[in-house]
């Protein structure tokens, strides 16, 4: 039920108003000047506040200024019989509502009540989702303390309240979205739309026409005018998953907008200006892409102005207990298990799993685990058979170098830090302590061929 405050100096008109607003289903407390409501908004709060405009010793325009000082979200409806256009819109430039001119018909008043109380609500949960949103990607509640997750986090934090275009690059499923929308809620625009399209999921005849829009005729089965995304995301961010799956054409249009601010819909040469904020993501190395013509070397410049690695999960396993921690409260919360810890032995087969699907690949594991364990802690028992066979083939795999040669064991443990490092050969090569010309040597010695 929502709560009403009405302001008149007339007795009569207020006793009137109240009844007919109570019979409507609101709870209606009554007050005779400005000064008497303040005092009663400082003691509650109240959804909406219905006033007089012409009162002593305040006017009802002095009283919705003070009131928007004391609760900004209370919405303010204004009554007058000497109503001018001059004292309405200084009343909506001051934040009411609406005002409305005595004498006025009952479904007229309840109906521009009923508005004004469906605005305060619909504004109370945007708020709410956003205050919601804003603590979910908070910087505190993406899970990580190892050293390369405080690296991520560090520059995250510089660059959300810029304007930068940002590029992060990872293998799937290590969490780039997560990190856009933390950006988008901690910048300036939180309050503005993120707009995110995956590039990989959309056909390449599509794209264009999704991103900038089209106009009507642009092309067979083109009916009428459509928006792209570019433009639902003006003033917000817009969030280019998969950048690396972009179409060429597509991309010379993206281009465009990141050099001047500008995007032309398909079929139309009439230029678009938006202010949108620019996140891209992927899972490909793009500068390979480059060497193979599939993205345009100034595209990727122009993306990479500051860029972001998410590491695979293999490479800061100091962060699975914390994970795996945070999976279980999750579930807990929701009610959806009993189960608030893991063993040591279940947690030593999490951490020395390789994880090639990174945290999404955890989270399922964790979420399956829950389901279909018995007992109230999570053991090894619970485990899939793929990650307790992996962490069998991995003990057999080291016992097995004894006996090996000295060759052998270089080979096994160059292959090993490359696989640590995605077959990255700069930074197997710092793992390894040798330099990369003398990886590659040895690479090229025992017949490796390095992986794209």
């Amino acid at each position: 039920m929502a709560d009403v405050l009405l302001v008149d100096d007339e007795k009569s008109v207020r006793s009137t108003l109240a009844i007919m607003l109570s019979k409507s289903g609101y709870n209606v407390v009554e007050a005779g000047n400005g000064p008497e409501a303040l005092g009663m908004m400082k003691e509650q709060f109240y959804d909406l506040m219905i006033t007089d405009l012409k009162m002593e010793p305040m006017t009802g325009l002095e009283l919705l200024k003070k009131t928007k000082d004391v609760n900004p979200t209370t919405e303010v409806i204004l009554m007058t019989a000497f109503g001018t256009v001059e004292s309405g819109v200084e009343a909506m430039k001051l934040g009411a509502y609406d005002y409305i001119q005595k004498p006025f018909e009952k479904d007229e008043f309840l109906l521009l009540v009923e508005k004004a109380l469906e605005r305060k609500a619909l504004i109370s949960e945007v708020e709410q989702l956003q205050n919601e949103l804003r603590e979910k990607y908070s910087f505190e509640n993406i899970i990580g303390n190892s050293n390369e997750m405080m690296e991520v986090l560090s520059m995250v934090s510089k660059v959300a309240k810029t304007e930068s275009t940002v590029l992060i690059t990872g293998a799937s499923g290590t969490g780039k979205e997560l990190i856009a929308k933390a950006l988008h809620v901690n910048s300036r625009r939180k309050n503005r739309s993120f707009v995110t399209i995956n590039c990989g999921a959309l056909p390449e005849n599509l794209q264009e026409s999704e991103l900038f829009g089209h106009v009507r005729g642009a092309f067979t089965g083109a009916m009428r005018d459509k928006r792209g995304l570019f433009q639902e995301a003006n003033g917000g961010t817009l969030f280019l998953d998969e950048i690396g799956e972009m179409a060429p054409p597509t991309q010379v249009k993206l281009l465009r907008f990141l050099q001047d601010g500008e995007i032309r819909r398909v079929g139309e040469n009439e230029p678009i200006h938006v202010d949108v904020r620019l996140i891209a993501a992927t899972n490909k190395d793009l500068e390979q892409q480059i060497s193979e013509e599939k993205i345009r070397e100034d595209l990727f410049y122009r993306l990479n102005v500051i860029p972001i690695h998410l590491p695979p999960l293999r490479e800061r396993r100091d962060d699975i207990a914390l994970l795996v921690k945070h999976f279980l409260n999750h579930h807990h919360s929701k009610g959806n298990t009993k189960i608030t810890d893991i063993s040591a032995e279940a947690m030593e087969i999490l951490t020395n799993y390789e994880w090639t699907g990174n945290v999404r690949e955890l989270e399922n594991v964790i979420e399956r685990a829950v389901v279909l364990a018995a007992g109230s802690v999570l053991g090894p028992e619970d485990m899939p058979p793929s990650l307790r066979k992996a962490k069998t083939a991995n003990s057999d795999s080291e016992m097995s170098l004894d006996g090996r040669t000295l060759d052998e064991l270089e080979k096994h443990y160059i292959l090993k830090a490359l696989d640590t490092h995605d077959w990255n050969q700069k930074k197997a090569s710092k793992l390894l302590g040798i330099s990369t010309t003398t990886l590659w040597r040895k690479l090229k010695s025992y017949g490796i061929e390095p992986k794209k």
